[in-house]
């Protein structure tokens, strides 16, 4: 079996921040006016009263303090509420095509690779544009790179399947270089007239590049040491879009449509299977919790990420061990354990060993210890 190495990351990140005050400033006059225009309905009690946000509650909860979205005016438009996306010819690069090229190059160049020397391409991300043709496939073509590609959706999980996936295609002699790209508009799943989850999602794209071994220099890169993924079935984190919607006979309503969780649920029964499991494949590979330099993990919530580690290391984690994204980017799906290795992986000196994890939705997990080269 071929050894397989992160050669190389990428981070793209839109130009424009929505930060907590403003998201709020733009909320509650929303529910300003819908108090005002449903008040006699609220007064019947055939209508409940809308609640304010408030952005000293959303940090303290969550870790978040701002995010990057691909519209900002639309987001915070009471009209709107969304971002306002041009719509695309279908002889032009999709948004989320041009996000991933816009990932892709600083990747390959850290890795010193250039687009003809990719074998596949691996788009893994919470959510895709169409249907088909896959997403991969027109990144591959206007990379100019891969014999194929092809899409994978597995929510918050996403990267770390898809890094299995490409390290299984390398370890069995089916691909040398995969490129796996993770381009996530979470903004456009978001409800952001929900009080609850309006302050969650971020947008932004990463990249990574995997390798054969034998084709990556000594003390370049990090070695992938073991991968490990695990699932289980929950409606606690559901989005009910999809093709047979207007097939339905009951219509669903916008809501029903976008992002919806039952948050206290999620922390409760998600930490603790992470955890375990990211235990379990540390011991598979006779590791402990001394031998972990670094855990970069998907950034939903900063206390969520506190319990996991504590449990996995036995102790508080130090800001090194469990370095965050939370505050600027917000949660950025399956971007996000990516989005961290990326900045936070520079200082690892040869033998060092961390874990990479993406969780959320499914609930889907999973796990990937790397060593530095």
């Amino acid at each position: 079996m071929n050894n397989v190495v992160i050669s190389g990351t990428g981070l793209y990140t839109p130009p424009e921040s929505v930060s907590n005050e403003e998201l709020v400033t733009a909320f509650n006059a929303y529910v300003e006016r819908f108090n005002r225009d449903h008040a006699g309905e609220i007064d019947a009690g055939r209508c409940e009263a809308l609640a304010p946000s408030n952005a000293d509650f959303i940090y303290k909860a969550s870790g978040i303090k701002s995010r990057y979205v691909v519209d900002k005016a639309g987001i915070l438009d009471p009209d709107v509420m969304h971002p306002r996306i041009r719509t695309r010819g279908n002889d032009e690069p999709s948004l989320q095509c041009e996000m991933a090229l816009a990932a892709i190059e600083p990747c390959l160049a850290q890795a010193g690779r250039s687009a003809d020397e990719i074998d596949a391409v691996l788009v893994a991300c919470s959510n895709l544009p169409r249907p088909y043709p896959a997403l991969a496939v027109e990144v591959q073509q206007y990379l100019g790179g891969g014999r194929f590609g092809f899409d994978l959706n597995v929510a918050c999980a996403s990267a770390a399947f898809a890094i299995q996936t490409g390290a299984d295609m390398i370890r069995s002699g089916s691909a040398r270089r995969v490129l796996m790209v993770n381009p996530e508009i979470c903004s456009a799943h978001l409800n952001f007239r929900d009080r609850d989850s309006h302050f969650i999602f971020g947008d932004v794209c990463t990249a990574a590049l995997l390798e054969n071994a034998d084709d990556v220099a000594d003390g370049e890169g990090f070695e992938v040491v073991g991968t490990r993924l695990q699932t289980r079935f929950s409606n606690n984190i559901r989005n009910n879009f999809g093709f047979l919607n207007r097939s339905e006979t009951e219509p669903r309503t916008d809501a029903d449509r976008l992002f919806v969780q039952n948050g206290r649920r999620v922390f409760k029964e998600v930490a603790p299977m992470v955890a375990q499991m990211i235990v379990d494949h540390v011991g598979e590979h006779d590791l402990s919790a001394d031998d972990i330099k670094r855990l970069w993990l998907h950034q939903a919530n900063i206390n969520m990420n506190s319990l996991i580690c504590r449990r996995v290391l036995g102790r508080e984690a130090s800001q090194a061990e469990m370095p965050s994204v939370l505050a600027e980017y917000a949660n950025t799906s399956s971007a996000s354990p990516v989005i961290v290795f990326h900045k936070f992986s520079d200082d690892m000196v040869a033998g060092d060993v961390g874990v990479l994890c993406g969780f959320g939705a499914g609930y889907s997990a999973g796990s990937v210890i790397v060593r530095r080269r």
